[in-house]
């Protein structure tokens, strides 16, 4: 009669610890929602993009922000105050108007070791040891001799 006790404690003890197990598992792998972009238009590659419903198309028209703000085609536009500017390469516009950038707006972290290359590889020049006038921000070939560009100090 004790040694069923005994198992039946047993059993209860080792089901609560399973249950615990389960429960904290399962809540550990909650799905986070995915971050959905929100509706802009933007300059990209020196072309006006529209963001729209997380998909991007090419600028087919006009567009009024909701504060009166304008965008245009070529990528000129007009704020609420009047003021006109160009968009520059990265700048997005949201539907309210705002004026942001595009890496601002796609959310994406950088690290700091992310941003140093990108300085380096900003401020590098190449250029051929033959035809110092060929010239490159990139490791390549010297399109009249073929030899390898070499990094300018």
């Amino acid at each position: 009669m004790q040694t069923r006790k005994m198992g039946v404690m047993a059993f209860t003890f080792m089901l609560t610890i399973a249950l615990f197990f389960v429960v904290g598992n399962a809540s550990a792998q909650v799905k986070q929602k995915p971050m959905k972009m929100q509706d802009c238009c933007m300059m990209k590659d020196g072309k006006m993009m529209v963001m729209k419903d997380g998909k991007e198309m090419p600028m087919a028209k006009n567009m009024t922000m909701k504060n009166g703000s304008k965008c245009m085609t070529n990528g000129q536009c007009t704020m609420k105050n009047g003021k006109k500017m160009m968009m520059k390469e990265g700048e997005c516009m949201d539907m309210n108007g705002k004026l942001i950038n595009h890496e601002m707006h796609m959310k994406t972290v950088k690290t700091a070791a992310d941003r140093k290359t990108q300085k380096k590889e900003a401020t590098a020049m190449y250029s051929c040891p033959m035809h110092p006038e060929e010239t490159s921000n990139k490791p390549g070939k010297c399109s009249k001799c073929a030899m390898d560009l070499v990094k300018k100090n």
